[in-house]
This record gives C-alpha cells, structure tokens and sequence, in this order.
C-alpha cells in the first residue's frame, strides 16, 4: 500500500505544481494592461480610471467575458514615450498582459502604436487624437476608440463656416496633436471658404504656455476670428489672459475639447460664453444609453462624470465585447472581431470601422455658457463620428504603409 500513497501523493503534488505554472489567463483572468500618464494629467484621467473601474466591476458581476474575469493593471508612463515602450515590454513579458490599452497624449499613443506593430501585440489606444494612430502610423493589431483631430475639427468646421469670419488666429500645442489639428482646419476651411486668412499663428510649448506673450500676439494681428486648440492648465491660463486683455470680445472663438467638463470645470466663472466647441453636457443628456450610465457612475462614486470617465468605461467595454466574439484572446481573431465591431456606449452605438480601425463614436458640439459662475454647453447637438471622415479611397493612401 506504502507504493500507493507515493503515487497518490505525487500525483497531487504534480497537479499543484501544473496549476502553479499554469499562466493566470488560462486560471479564469484575462489581463488588460493599460498605460497612460495619470500624474501629468490628472483632470481627464482621474475620471477616466473610475471609468475603467466601473466597466471591470460591471463585467466581472456580470460573469466576466467567456466565463473569465477581467483585471486591469495600470502603469503611469509620465507623459513620455520611451518610458511608454518600456513599461509595454513589461507589462507583456513579466505580467503577461493578454492586450494593452490606454494612452492620452498623442506622442505616448503613438509610441504604443509602434510597439503594437513590431511586437504584433493587439491595442486599443482610448484617448489620444491624433489622426496618425489610425492613418499614417495606423497598423494591423492598433484600433482607437475616441474621435480623432481630423474627427472632432470636422465638426466644428460647419459652424466656423456660418460665422463668414475672414481673419482667423491660431493657437495651439506645438506637438503631434495641436498640429494635425490646426492642419485639418486649414485644409477643410479652405476648401470651403476660399478667401480665408490666417493671419497669426501661436503654437505653445505643452503645458508651459506663456499665456501673456500668447494673448499679445493674437491681439495684435487683429483677427476677426481664433481657433484655439489648448487645453488643461494651458487653456485656463490663455483664458484668464484673454480675459484680462479683452483678447475675446466682439471675436468669434472655435475651440476643440472646450466644453468637455474637465475644462470648463476648472475655469470656473472665467468661463467663457459663445465659444464654438466640442464637449460632454452631461448634466442635460437624456437618453435611455447616458441614464443608465449616469445611474450606474454615480451610484459607484456619488459623483458626475467626466468625459474621461466615457473614455474609460467604452474602452473596457469595447475590450470586453471583441474578446467576447473572438472567443478568447488570440491576437489575430481579436483583430478580425474588432474589425466592424458593434457596442453601446453611453453616447449610443459605435462600430469600430474595418476600414482604419477608428471607431465611429462621436462628439457634442455647441456653444459655452458662463451660467452662475460655471461654464455649461447649450444649444449643442451630438455629431455621429461616421459622418465626419474622409472617403475610403483617401484613408487607403493614408494607410499605404501598412
């Protein structure tokens, strides 16, 4: 019988040893490996985290996806690319991260876009804007959830047209995302208002804007119109400058991200009124996909959400769903079941286009309101991302490089 026991107790410590190396994906998780650069800005991605958080908890109640539970584990890449790339190296080759998501800066995006490529890694790049994510940089394993610059200046394009200003100013952050955004403005302004001027041009280091030499410069190109693409404690900085030095009255002012509450938040009773923008009105949506959502954010933390909370939660979510129809985690069934992907998001539904991966989710356009010492969008509407892209034929030379 002593042989028995032996063989009995081998047995047993052979299936604890095979379940100890047993990789934790293959146990019941499926880990998602998000980096992005909560220190450096914190307004949007405080948000954005809790976002995250809800849609994990929602899921994982929920039974999880494929019968396995989601865990994320987050890395702060400082707002820099190259520690972006090494942190995405670890996160693959020490936590064995099933996908990677996350970024906000465009620089740090991009960065991640790039290591998707040569690690033919799948990634889904939540926040950052810029058009070369998807387009010349676009790639095989990269998707993206939010509107792109192209996307979100396309929107606002329209509105700027109505306006028949003649002299436009410009400023901006001097990096990927301020430049593609102010070379689609020019570009699809051009084209449909001929004899338009760009008269001053502002393009500010990022998140060290000299707002007073900024403020001056713009005024003194006298121009009928600005089209401003800062952000942050940028933004509130050229705000409060342009306040003071009446650089805004009697002039028409486009602005990408304005109305989105992280921003208008913290302006406070500086907040603007009449600017064109783009932005999240939550307190005034009423549909029966942002009520539930609303329910649910603010039963989890008492608390509004932010457009960075949107951000966060539909990026899980959208992780969630395309994991579901590929049947697992596998790079490349994750690629084609993302291709044409279908979800609800609190803004409605969203297809990841097959096309150039980016999604169709849309924006909020409309006007600021300083009401009662805050700053509120009225008179918007929701603008559906699918509207405001470029023909295929132009995305297929965008995209030659892939």
């Amino acid at each position: 019988m002593k042989p028995l026991r032996f063989a009995a107790f081998s047995a047993l410590s052979l299936a604890s040893l095979t379940v100890a190396l047993v990789p934790a994906h293959a146990q019941g998780v499926i880990k998602i490996g998000e980096i992005n650069s909560y220190k450096a800005q914190p307004a949007f991605l405080e948000p954005y985290k809790k976002g995250m958080e809800l849609a994990v908890e929602e899921i994982n109640k929920a039974g999880g996806v494929n019968g396995k539970k989601l865990e994320l584990i987050s890395r702060d890449d400082n707002g820099n690319p190259g520690d972006t790339v090494r942190l995405a190296e670890e996160l693959v080759s020490r936590e064995k991260v099933d996908v990677l998501a996350g970024a906000f800066l465009s620089n740090t995006g991009l960065a991640l876009t790039d290591f998707a490529k040569q690690k033919k890694f799948f990634y889904l790049a939540g926040e950052p804007l810029t058009d070369k994510i998807v387009w010349q940089n676009g790639n095989h394993y990269t998707f993206r959830l939010r509107p792109s610059t192209y996307m979100q200046v396309a929107m606002l394009v329209p509105d700027a047209v109505k306006t028949k200003k003649k002299r436009w100013a410009l400023v901006y952050p001097n990096y990927e995302y301020g430049q593609s955004s102010i070379a689609t403005f020019k570009q699809l302004m051009k084209a449909a208002q001929p004899d338009i001027e760009f008269v001053a041009e502002q393009a500010t280091p990022l998140g060290k804007v000299d707002a007073g030499s900024v403020v001056q410069a713009l005024a003194d190109a006298k121009p009928d119109a600005i089209f401003n693409v800062l952000f942050g404690a940028d933004l509130s900085k050229f705000v409060r400058e342009g306040n003071t030095r009446g650089l805004f009255k009697d002039r028409t002012v486009v602005s990408v991200l304005t109305g989105e509450p992280e921003y208008m938040d913290a302006l406070k009773d500086e907040a603007p009124t009449g600017w064109i923008v783009t932005g999240y009105p939550w307190y005034s949506l009423k549909t029966p996909e942002h009520d539930a959502w609303m329910k649910a954010y603010q039963g989890k933390y008492s608390d509004y959400p932010r457009l960075g909370s949107v951000v966060g939660y539909s990026m899980i979510h959208s992780l969630a769903a395309g994991i579901k129809k590929a049947g697992g985690t596998d790079t490349e069934k994750l690629v084609a079941a993302f291709s044409g992907l279908e979800l609800m998001s609190p803004f409605g539904k969203i297809q990841y286009r097959a096309q150039d991966h980016q999604s169709t989710m849309g924006a909020y356009v409309g006007l600021t309101k300083n009401e009662g010492g805050k700053g509120v969008m009225v008179d918007y509407s929701y603008k559906d991302g699918a509207k405001f892209q470029p023909s295929d034929d132009e995305v297929k030379k965008l995209r030659s490089a892939d």
